[in-house]
């Protein structure tokens, strides 16, 4: 039977649409992730959000992250900080007041004030170099001049102490579009603008307090993820991952490329922890945790 090149042509896209169809319907991800993959570059020290991997044990979670290469782990019960530091692994963050209650409510500025001066102390004694912090969620009746002054107010006057020590505050941007989740998104933060947060950074005027950028929250927030890293690069000093949407792998399934993101980390000179903070939807979240430190192993 004699075909026509056109027809050759239609049936080898045929085919090749079937497929990619085949292996997009397995995820391309998953079946690209190799299950024995170690990190082999190391320019990019990677880290993990210990929450996201619940209801794991963390320290089998933290078994796989030396077995992979990762080197730091954050968001873990600070009883396990020994256990975790004997299998060679850093704390890259340390915890504080939390997102709901921070210094922009006057209600919560107390809390936030202690948990801050707790966690500066945690982290000198752990051997780690940042404290998280967030604005707080925003209340009925707020004045927002007030609310900037109070948050001020408050993470300066904890400052003498994390210069003395060592130790710098980082602020995290969240984004407050997406509902779907209590740890996708966070309606109603104050702090949602990372713009919004360089500008309070620069109020706070301190080489110990700089920008928690989270890529997940500034993609969906802000955008334009490359160049505000190269703009902002002098004020970040602590990095989170995540797919956007759904706060899922780093996989096909989500729109940021991270490899280009992770290159301009290094173009930039920022030389922290990088720490995935994806919640895994994979049957398997230690093959999603391999992708992940495989995609950002630039």
């Amino acid at each position: 039977m004699n075909f026509s090149r056109r027809q050759l042509l239609i049936g080898a896209s045929t085919a090749a649409a079937g497929a990619f169809t085949s292996v997009a319907r397995g995820d391309i991800a998953k079946a690209a992730a190799d299950p024995a993959f170690k990190i082999k570059n190391k320019r990019i020290k990677q880290s993990i959000m210990g929450w996201c991997f619940k209801p794991m044990d963390m320290m089998t979670l933290a078994a796989h992250c030396k077995d992979i290469g990762l080197v730091a782990m954050e968001g873990i019960d600070s009883k396990l900080y020994p256990e975790v530091k004997k299998l060679g692994l850093d704390i890259s963050l340390v915890g504080s007041h939390g997102f709901a209650k921070g210094p922009c409510d006057p209600k919560h500025y107390d809390f936030a004030h202690k948990s801050l001066v707790d966690g500066i102390n945690l982290a000198a004694e752990t051997g780690c170099k940042k404290v998280i912090t967030f604005t707080g969620m925003k209340f009925d009746g707020m004045d927002r001049d007030k609310a900037i002054a109070d948050c001020i107010r408050c993470w300066k006057s904890v400052l003498l102490q994390a210069e003395q020590k060592g130790v710098t505050l980082v602020l995290e941007h969240l984004n407050s579009r997406d509902d779907s989740h209590p740890m996708k998104g966070h309606p109603g933060y104050f702090g949602d603008d990372v713009d919004f947060c360089i500008e309070l950074i620069k109020q706070v005027g301190s080489p110990n307090f700089k920008l928690l950028f989270d890529i997940y929250h500034v993609s969906i927030m802000n955008g334009d993820v490359i160049r505000r890293l190269k703009q902002y690069k002098e004020f970040i000093g602590h990095v989170h991952t995540a797919g956007n949407p759904g706060r899922c792998e780093l996989d096909e399934n989500q729109e940021i490329n991270y490899p280009p993101i992770m290159k301009t980390l290094l173009e930039i000179g920022y030389d922290g922890y990088v720490a995935q903070e994806f919640i895994p939807t994979w049957p398997d979240p230690v093959l999603a945790l391999r992708h992940a430190a495989m995609v950002c192993d630039v």
